[in-house]
């Protein structure tokens, strides 16, 4: 109606012909059209923006409420007061430099490297604890060497008590690492100094018994019981309190923290693997030195081999410096630690629990028998790490005297301070 008032309205106010009306009024229609079709482009495009806007804030506004519940949880950590505790650790040592960690040292890979952040990324710690593990009153109970095993390490820390707090540590560790126990311990505990005694295992392949001038096969050799009796006659000289000095590194005979106080050491009844022989020599003792129970075990075989007489032992305890051999790393495992005295102080106080891992015995049983054992027998097998040590056993000088045997220290320190060390101990110190 519109339209046709106006075009009369034009038709008659303007001097144009009555022919052109036709004209003027497609022209009209045609930018009519043109006008709606712009504008409801303009109305499709913003509806679209509308709708992106909306899943854009949809999108953004799941990301915030995934980061808000994080930030919600590291708060609710934060909250949580801190607690003295004590960690049982079960690991197979192989492809690690030893327990203790090595700061500023990322070449050499320990279990504590893998430890800390296990705790970290669960939120067990804070990360800043984590660079610097002193801020978490953290200590081991005892220091393990390159590629060697536990099933009974203890360590002590402060921790964030969280939730489901071993399985979320367990969920950040490798399989052949595993945190088996957990207890609460007294605010000024400390895993190494309140550790009454240690016991170590020492699984290797009876043919190291076998005497040197004996042609044997390994997988054909077995035990006999003569010489078994004959090990532990001189595995049992060990018990006692005796100068260890030649038994380990860096200790002079007269410095009184190389007396260690042993309480047995026995090699069980042989059994066969893969094949192959083995058996199993343990020992406890109040505490031991680095290197010290592999050169002890290095010394009886040595001597039930023939290359040293049995005086050597005595020999070995006196100032004189000695040649013991030190055997391989690869079968020694840290079985358990012991806390007597503090378990008959705080064990039944009503506020803690004794440190004792009965209930934790099948999770363990089970544990070196699927990784501790089979690393071992595998590794020897592929290796020969026993085979191949026992073939440097006649390059050892088991007569020489203290003044050669000085000389000969000091070379081979020049040649080991050559090679450099990767800084970690075998047994506690």
């Amino acid at each position: 109606m519109e339209l046709t008032l106006s075009a009369r309205f034009s038709c008659y106010s303007c001097s144009s012909p009555l022919w052109l009306f036709p004209l003027q009024v497609l022209k009209m229609a045609e930018d009519l059209i043109a006008a709606v079709a712009s504008q409801t482009k303009r109305v499709n495009s913003s509806s679209s923006e509308v709708v992106q806007r909306l899943e854009e804030n949809g999108h953004q506004n799941k990301r915030l409420k995934s980061d808000a519940d994080e930030e919600d949880a590291e708060d609710q950590n934060k909250k949580l007061p801190k607690r003295k505790i004590v960690l049982l650790m079960a690991y197979s040592g192989k492809g690690y430099h030893g327990m203790q960690r090595n700061v500023g040292s990322s070449q050499f890979k320990t279990i504590e490297d893998d430890l800390v952040s296990a705790l970290v990324q669960s939120g067990c710690i804070p990360e800043n604890h984590g660079e610097d593990m002193k801020k978490m009153s953290f200590q081991r109970c005892a220091r393990t060497d390159k590629g060697v095993s536990a099933a009974g390490q203890i360590v002590s820390l402060k921790v964030r008590l969280i939730d489901d707090i071993l399985e979320k540590i367990n969920n950040h560790l490798p399989s052949h690492i595993r945190i088996l126990g957990l207890k609460r311990v007294t605010g000024g505990f400390n895993s190494k100094n309140k550790c009454d005694a240690r016991t170590y295992s020492y699984m290797l392949p009876t043919f190291a018994f076998a005497h040197k001038d004996h042609d044997v096969q390994e997988e054909l050799y077995r035990l006999d019981r003569e010489t078994l009796e004959r090990v532990n006659k001189l595995l049992a000289c060990y018990k006692g309190t005796h100068n260890f000095h030649n038994f380990t590194s860096q200790k002079g005979p007269r410095d009184p923290s190389a007396k260690r106080y042993i309480m047995e050491m026995f090699c069980g009844e042989p059994f066969v693997r893969e094949n192959v022989e083995f058996a199993v020599i343990q020992v406890k003792g109040q505490s031991f030195m680095m290197h010290q129970i592999r050169k002890m075990i290095g010394l009886v075989i040595a001597i039930v081999k023939g290359y040293a007489a049995e005086s050597i032992m005595e020999r070995s305890w006196g100032e004189e410096k000695v040649d013991v051999p030190k055997a391989p790393g690869l079968g020694l495992v840290l079985e358990k630690v012991h806390f007597e005295k503090y378990n008959r102080r705080f064990g039944n106080d009503g506020l803690h629990e004794p440190l004792e891992w009965t209930e934790e015995e099948e999770k363990i049983a089970v544990f070196k028998e699927q990784y501790i054992y089979p690393t071992i027998i595998n590794t020897e097998r592929e290796e020969k790490s026993m085979a191949n040590w026992l073939n440097t056993l006649p390059i050892h000088d088991f007569n020489s005297s203290a003044v050669e045997m000085q000389t000969n220290n000091k070379d081979s320190k020049k040649s080991s301070d050559a090679e450099g060390s990767d800084g970690c101990g075998d047994d506690s110190d």
